[in-house]
């Protein structure tokens, strides 16, 4: 990261000072992952039921957050760069931009098999993603320009780049608001979970129905069910896990009625 500020300087390259801005972004950003994850294994308290597994998806939060403020001021700076270009060492910029770019995929392929997992993971995986393609900019805009000598190529590039990462930084904090809202899962149609309970043989009907996810890989659901029988009540519940179970949602919460009336 230091090797790319001091090169960026003095090859007066846009590209090679955004990557080195992505990596000093992705120190915090990492840090803030592992103590969240960390943190999110505690054990559950009276006060905090859940524990504090939704720190991962805070931590998700700040981390799109931090690539969206990143990735306009890049955008920025490539603009004025491409009305007003500078003289580029184009030697000096593919040599330190190949060093980051080794440095950066070693670090994406650690992160690449876990960050499916949680926001949290995802979130760190996509700050180091941005660096390697921040990398790969760096060292195309290096070779274009000790083959032609356009020197506009690395603010265009840079600003190419960040609107790649601004695309996937806005799409985490989308998903990261989601489920602070406690907004059903993008995977999970409400009318598909009315359905599948409404289907089971002794439920009348269901309302004041809710799906959302508490974390990543934690999804959880609660509803009124009309049971007439009170005597199919254990029957009911128990086909209504095994049901959602199979729709990825483990933690079930119902309330059983024989009318209508509850709410």
């Amino acid at each position: 990261m230091v090797a790319e500020v001091l090169g960026g300087w003095l090859a007066h390259s846009l590209a090679l000072l955004a990557d080195a801005g992505h990596m000093l972004a992705d120190v915090g950003a990492l840090g803030l992952s592992l103590v969240v994850a960390s943190l999110a294994q505690r054990p559950v308290t009276a006060e905090r039921t859940f524990g504090l597994m939704r720190l991962e998806i805070l931590a998700a939060l700040v981390n799109g957050a931090a690539l969206i403020v990143i990735s306009l001021g890049v955008a920025v700076e490539a603009f004025h760069r491409l009305r007003t270009p500078a003289p580029v060492d184009g030697v000096l910029l593919l040599t330190i931009a190949g060093v980051g770019l080794v440095a950066n995929a070693a670090g994406a392929a650690i992160l690449h098999r876990g960050h499916d997992h949680s926001l949290n993971q995802r979130s760190a995986y996509l700050h180091i993603l941005s660096d390697l393609l921040g990398s790969v900019g760096a060292v195309a805009a290096g070779v274009i320009i000790l083959a032609t000598g356009w020197v506009r190529v690395d603010p265009l590039i840079s600003l190419l780049i960040s609107l790649l990462i601004l695309g996937s930084a806005w799409r985490l904090v989308k998903e990261s608001t989601d489920v602070l809202l406690e907004a059903a899962p993008a995977h999970i149609a409400l009318s598909d979970v009315h359905d599948c309970i409404a289907s089971i043989p002794g439920v009348a009907s269901v309302h004041d129905l809710h799906v959302w996810t508490v974390t990543s890989g934690v999804i959880a659901m609660s509803g009124h069910l009309v049971v007439q029988n009170p005597a199919d009540n254990q029957r009911v519940l128990e086909a209504v896990q095994a049901r959602l179970g199979t729709l990825g949602i483990g933690h079930v919460t119902v309330q059983m009625e024989r009318d209508p009336t509850c709410e």
